[in-house]
């Protein structure tokens, strides 16, 4: 079982920046790839972006070049450095882990951007 405790959402005005924090604890043998997704009103649950042990990333072609993620392998953390937010990024950010089989998520933190 991996628990997964995601901060530093909120409201910001377009052009702005967030950081969201993903803190996991638990099986650490599941933290193969940490990352993050997201889900705006009415629709689905979309990558934003991942990293794996190893340090390979995966973004979503929407975020390149603007998000940015990164992990503490050492404090079981990921980190997700949002900049140059859209309207269009207003959604609901998980965080979600993957090993061993199993993909594990977290409650989520609302990030709004809005002028």
């Amino acid at each position: 079982q991996v628990q997964l405790v995601e901060s530093g959402g909120g409201l910001v005005q377009p052009g702005g920046s967030l950081r969201l924090s993903c803190v996991a604890s638990g099986n650490r043998f599941s933290l193969v790839y940490m990352g993050w997704f997201r889900q705006a009103p009415g629709k689905e649950r979309e990558l934003v972006a991942e990293a794996s042990y190893g340090g390979n990333v995966n973004y979503a072609d929407s975020v390149k070049a603007r998000f940015t993620i990164s992990r503490d392998i050492a404090k079981d953390t990921a980190y997700l450095q949002m900049n140059s937010l859209k309207p269009e990024d207003t959604a609901v950010y998980y965080c979600t882990v993957y090993g061993s089989g199993a993909r594990y998520w977290g409650n989520g933190t609302l990030v709004t951007v809005s002028s």
